[in-house]
């Protein structure tokens, strides 16, 4: 991301850093039918924000929706965020009513490529700009794309297990990749495998596992992992996880096994959970994607586009993210993820982005401490 344009969002946002998910985590969903209300003294400009479940992650109840309501709030823009709850009926049906309540705007978070390409298709005739929110609708027609850097994120994760494994001889890997029909997914295993990919042409790694989990089912990745360690005859040495969720999936297995902290376990998301496993040290790395700043990105840019300030909407977007299934470049705001290791946990937890209280208890509070991380 252009240093101009994070100004910019910067300078946009008064809002606290939170934590980004891409599986499972333990915070409270809240209510994912509610809809935001009305702006007091709005413009009377609605923008729609169609959020895709409280089921994968608590994110979207706990983080995007109260984000994205106070940012567009702010400058006068009437919110509508409603949740799909993992339904595509329903997913439709939602814009439906936005688009007939006449949404300047409309942002989504697709549950498949062909939901949100079905909506784009309805809001395109409509002449409603849609903004793809997280995750790129493949073949679809959004107008712009908010979300992070995702091939920066796999390259982040295939480096750190290429890191961790420094000094072990033809380490044996097994790939536990997310859901085949988040195209986030496979934006993180291409950038993985740019790291990976030639270590396993040249015979320096072995493959010896690759499996997607769909849907990003962390019990189905931990039945999937003991299978292709049985497999392999018990045998590994390094695992690519996608998020932390399915490295805990992966780590609860390795313990079954006698192995954890062992065999170097990769992530995403920098959750409570996954921070507390790289300082037991049974997890090597994770990845850390403040949402507050996708959050602000995606709302300065649907209030530029709700206000027709099309070349405002462009200053913030200056990246391209390509759709290979619509033969198109989307115009993106993608924002940096940041490597998180043991060696700056601590950065992680200074900076806001998980409550200490939530990493350092239990067995993991005095390994906090060595970190010189204090409540």
């Amino acid at each position: 991301m252009r240093s101009n344009t994070l100004a910019l969002l910067a300078a946009g946002s008064g809002l606290a850093l939170v934590l980004a998910a891409c599986g499972n985590n333990s915070a409270n969903p809240g209510t994912g039918n509610q809809q935001t209300g009305a702006a007091p003294g709005g413009t009377g400009i609605k923008v729609g924000v169609i959020l895709p479940d409280t089921k994968s992650s608590a994110r979207w109840e706990s983080f995007d929706r109260p984000l994205l309501d106070k940012a567009l709030r702010a400058a006068g823009i009437e919110p509508i965020i409603q949740n799909a709850e993992g339904d595509t009926g329903k997913f439709s049906t939602i814009a439906d009513s936005m688009i007939s309540q006449g949404v300047k705007v409309l942002m989504i978070t697709n549950l498949s490529d062909e939901s949100g390409a079905a909506i784009e298709r309805k809001a395109k005739t409509a002449a409603i700009p849609v903004i793809d929110y997280d995750r790129l609708s493949l073949g679809g027609s959004a107008d712009y794309y908010v979300s992070f850097n995702n091939t920066k994120v796999g390259q982040l994760q295939g480096q750190g297990l290429a890191d961790c494994l420094k000094g072990k001889a033809n380490p044996q890997i097994i790939q536990i990749n997310g859901g085949p029909e988040d195209n986030n997914a496979t934006l993180f295993k291409n950038g993985a495998l740019s790291v990976l990919k030639p270590k396993y042409d040249s015979g320096e790694f072995k493959l010896a596992g690759d499996q997607a989990i769909a849907k990003w089912d962390n019990q189905l990745g931990n039945t999937t992992f003991q299978q292709l360690l049985t497999a392999n005859g018990g045998k590994v040495d390094g695992v690519l996880a996608a998020n932390d969720g399915l490295a805990g999936a992966v780590i609860t297995a390795l313990k079954k096994a006698g192995l954890a902290g062992q065999v170097p376990v990769t992530g995403q998301d920098a959750t409570e959970d996954g921070l507390a496993a790289i300082l037991r040290g049974e997890q090597c790395m994770t990845v850390l994607k403040p949402i507050d700043q996708e959050a602000n990105a995606a709302a300065q840019l649907a209030i530029a586009l709700a206000k027709n300030d099309k070349e405002a909407a462009n200053r913030l977007a200056t990246a391209t993210e390509r759709d290979p299934k619509g033969n198109r470049d989307v115009k993106s705001v993608l924002l940096t993820p940041e490597l998180i290791t043991k060696d700056n946990v601590k950065k992680a937890t200074d900076s806001g982005f998980v409550k200490i209280a939530d990493v350092c208890k239990g067995d993991v509070a005095e390994k906090c401490k060595q970190a010189g991380i204090t409540k």
